[in-house]
């Protein structure tokens, strides 16, 4: 028997369908052994060698497997075809101990041609893609490994950073920033309707003045423009007319088939990457398993001779042979591309997006139409159209417009990737014949305020475009970073533009001010050059992980020795840990749920000896409002409060009999019952009620105003803001009241001017 051992369960029925059961197929469902989840697993004092374990639910695979391989003859490895599917090869021949027992093959496409010739030529594991994905594993463990805890003690539990992730964020993080920080600034567009002799009319729009480029800027210069234009006569300054060839796009590659796919079909990356997957690996049809695209993750536009050949007959007995260029349409791949494989296109072009419209579902049926058509319009000839372009004068002002039409369809009649960017509607498609020095007759003239526009926020398209432009990351990992990016909250979606959460900015920022290296966009792309180095042949990896490790190690330990600590001390509002932070007034605790919990305060907290009343735990001294007072330290499962000092009386509660104690509240002190929760206002006596002579007591308002009332209220309702003598004025008959230092009495009619020196002074 032989056996041949893919990832995909998928990938593996499909390849059963075209072998016929001359081979057995089995999947080993991904990596079988990684790095280990809760600890680093490298060995940074051995040279960096990973360890690698085996996950729990691998365990039965392997068995699986192992039992298949002991019954072979002879064992093919097939695996995808880039470094991730070379790795998972060698793993599979360390921990099955395949060694002399089995071979490596490849195939850029799930079909029965490319299977058998690449079980015809069968090839060693090669170590040097091995080496690739194990350098990259390990420093992304590294950097992941070490940032996510420094980012968990100094802003909130739970963050994760990583090498190509946080610098993406980064993006996304700047480019919010800009757009909050733009000034619009004003400026008006001018359109100019004309007509010529002949029909039709055209619009026109102004662009210089004087030979220089120019929008008004404001609405009075905009208004002394149109004045000038009614004043003033148009005439035709330039016609130039040309045939213009526009050339199809090439086949698509990973990144621009996200881009094209997110913009057309409004998927988002991680969605397209799954359709994409299924595609390649096959389709569940009533003829069996069926793959439909070659592999999906390449950066390559190369084609081969066989698909161009097939394109070409395909194109002219659809199209007429008018629609096949003259030679094979050939695309550059960039200086970096990894060109092991081919770029994504359908395998078999008898398999029309319409003659398996019934078996797929609307995502699966527009991204395989999409790159059918695209693919196809790429092998096709060119269009051509007749261009004019024309220019207008009024005043030394230059209005311009032009007008396209079609020749020759082209690749277009296939695929269209044609984009109107004429935001002011002055590109027509049809224009009059016109001839230096026309004069042409304004039917209106209208102008429109406008105001620059910000940068635009990143689209899934946008930002994998930037991604690859910058050279961070490689297609195979955009949609994931995007999808970790979502899924752990650091952006979020307002309609198809991602926009940073407050968390992403503090990120960010601190990861700038301790790890600018890491942060920066040229060497993360230098980093990935170096890694893909390794591939061709280059630098040890060890080497190449060992020379960045010591500087980053080094900026790591400065980070961790500076500024904000996480504490174990929990956070009585919402239980989750407090940050040690240091502001202007000294160090300080803050909630690490920031921003959901804001809740910051002092971090010396003083314990007491009395125990909670309603959960037992030790109560805490706290300042508030009117005070020190005890806090049980469980809040907000708590809420348990006393004052830190009660005052025993020897007063009884007049309702219940119980125990009256003295607390203080927002007037002072009071008496409080223990038992029944009554409370009694506590009264001093001073002077005397001049309607009853009673005594009189001293009390606060509400306001906290003094003031004194009758004991006997409230049969007696006598009230005075001054303290009472109990004596009456001999000159007017109103009460007397003693002044505030205590030494003179004086009438409380302010109308009265009667004072007398207080005897008992």
């Amino acid at each position: 028997m032989q056996l041949i051992i893919v990832e995909s369960p998928s990938k593996a029925k499909t390849i059963e369908k075209y072998l016929k059961g001359k081979y057995k197929v089995d999947a080993s469902e991904g990596h079988i052994r990684d790095l280990p989840e809760k600890r680093l697993g490298v060995s940074i004092n051995n040279n960096f060698e990973p360890n690698y374990v085996i996950s729990a639910d691998k365990k039965q695979i392997i068995k699986r497997l192992s039992e298949k391989v002991g019954k072979a003859d002879k064992v093919f490895l097939a695996t995808d075809p880039d470094r991730e599917g070379e790795a998972i090869s060698w793993h599979l021949m360390e921990v099955l101990k395949l060694q002399g027992k089995a071979q490596r093959i490849v195939f850029n496409e799930v079909s029965e041609k490319a299977i058998l010739n690449a079980l015809a030529n069968p090839r060693e594991i090669n170590q040097n893609l091995v080496d690739s994905q194990q350098a990259r594993r390990v420093l992304d463990r590294l950097v992941g490994y070490k940032l996510s805890p420094f980012l968990c003690k100094r802003i909130k539990e739970g963050l994760s950073a990583g090498r190509v992730q946080s610098v993406t964020l980064r993006l996304i993080v700047d480019r919010e920033k800009e757009i909050k920080a733009f000034n619009p600034q004003e400026y008006w567009n001018v359109v100019a309707t004309l007509k010529a002799g002949t029909p039709p009319q055209f619009k026109t729009l102004l662009v210089e003045k004087d030979g220089k480029k120019y929008k008004p800027s404001c609405k009075e210069e905009n208004d002394a423009v149109i004045a000038t234009l009614h004043d003033g006569q148009f005439t035709v300054k330039d016609v130039k007319k040309s045939v213009v060839k526009s050339h199809a796009l090439p086949p698509f590659t990973t990144s621009t088939m996200q881009q094209d796919a997110s913009n057309k079909l409004n998927m988002s990356s991680p969605m397209i990457m799954s359709v994409a997957q299924h595609l390649y690996e096959g389709i569940e049809t009533p003829q069996g398993h069926l793959a439909l695209v070659t592999y999906i993750r390449t950066d390559s536009v190369r084609v081969s001779t066989d698909a161009q050949s097939a394109a070409r007959s395909f194109i002219a007995d659809k199209f007429g042979k008018e629609y096949v260029p003259e030679k094979p349409n050939f695309y550059k791949s960039k200086s970096n591309s990894q060109d092991a494989h081919e770029a994504i296109r359908p395998i078999d072009l008898s398999v029309t997006p319409e003659s398996v419209k019934g078996v797929l579902d609307k995502n699966h049926y527009n991204l395989y139409k999409l790159i059918y058509d695209r693919f196809l319009a790429s092998q096709m000839a060119e269009a051509v159209y007749n261009q004019v372009k024309i220019e207008v004068e009024n005043s030394g002002y230059t209005f311009t417009t032009s007008g396209k039409t079609v020749v020759f369809k082209g690749y277009t009649a296939v695929y269209d990737d044609y984009k109107k960017d004429d935001e002011e509607g002055t590109e027509n498609k049809h224009l009059p014949e016109l001839n230096n020095g026309d004069l042409l007759r304004a039917v209106k003239v209208e102008s429109e305020q406008k105001f620059t526009k910000p940068p635009v926020r990143y689209t899934d398209a946008s930002l994998v475009k930037a991604m690859e432009d910058k050279g961070i990351g490689r297609p195979s990992t955009y949609a994931s970073i995007i999808s970790v990016l979502s899924k752990r909250k650091y952006t979020t979606k307002e309609g198809k533009f991602i926009v940073p959460t407050d968390i992403a900015f503090k990120m960010t920022d601190v990861l700038i001010k301790y790890f600018p290296d890491i942060m920066d966009v040229g060497f993360t792309a230098g980093m990935e050059d170096k890694l893909d180095g390794i591939e061709n042949g280059g630098k040890d990896w060890h080497q190449l992980i060992g020379d960045f490790y010591p500087h980053f190690a080094d900026q790591l330990a400065k980070a961790n020795s500076d500024g904000d600590e996480m504490t174990d001390i929990i956070c009585e509002k919402c239980g989750a840990k407090m940050i040690r932070k240091t502001g202007r007034y000294g160090k300080y605790l803050a909630c690490s749920n920031y921003p959901e919990c804001s809740n910051i305060r002092s971090e010396n907290i003083e314990e007491s000896d009395v125990l909670c009343e309603k959960c037992g735990a030790k109560m805490i001294v706290k300042t508030g409002k009117y005070g020190k007072f005890l806090a049980c330290p469980n809040y907000p499962k708590c809420t348990f409060v006393k004052p830190i000092d009660e005052e025993t009386t020897t007063e009884k509660c007049e309702k219940c009999g119980g125990d009256m104690v003295v607390k203080k509240g927002k007037f002072g002190k009071y008496l409080y019952c223990t038992a029944c929760k009554n409370t009694k206002s506590i009264t001093e006596e001073a002077g005397t009620c001049p309607v009853c002579h009673k005594p009189t007591r001293k009390m606060t308002s509400r306001a906290g105003k003094t003031f004194y009332g009758c004991s006997s209220y409230p049969e007696c309702t006598f009230m005075s803001w001054d303290m009472p003598t109990g004596e009456l004025c001999p000159k007017c008959g109103k009460f007397l009241v003693y002044s505030k230092d205590g030494k003179t009495k004086r009438c409380s009619n302010k109308d009265c001017d009667f004072s007398i020196k207080n005897d008992k002074e």
